[in-house]
């Protein structure tokens, strides 16, 4: 995740309807979770992952980009 660049409100949510522990079928996407945080001097900025990794796994399975980047699935179709 990006440093903190200001005073941050951290937010979370699920995505997905994966199975916990990551295992994946062709029918089922895998799940992610995200996490938002907020800064006070840019964008506020999301990162999405694999649930129930170790934070050493984390590292090598996640990605950040500005949360106005991501559109709600709801809302597209």
């Amino acid at each position: 995740m990006s440093a903190n660049r200001g005073s941050a409100g951290d937010r979370t949510s699920g995505v997905g309807t994966g199975d916990e522990r990551g295992l994946e079928s062709a029918e089922t996407p895998p799940g992610l979770v995200s996490a938002v945080v907020a800064y006070t001097d840019g964008p506020d900025r999301r990162t999405v992952y694999p649930p129930g990794l170790s934070s050493v796994e984390r590292m090598s399975t996640w990605f950040t980009a500005d949360d106005d980047a991501f559109l709600d699935v709801d809302e597209m179709r």
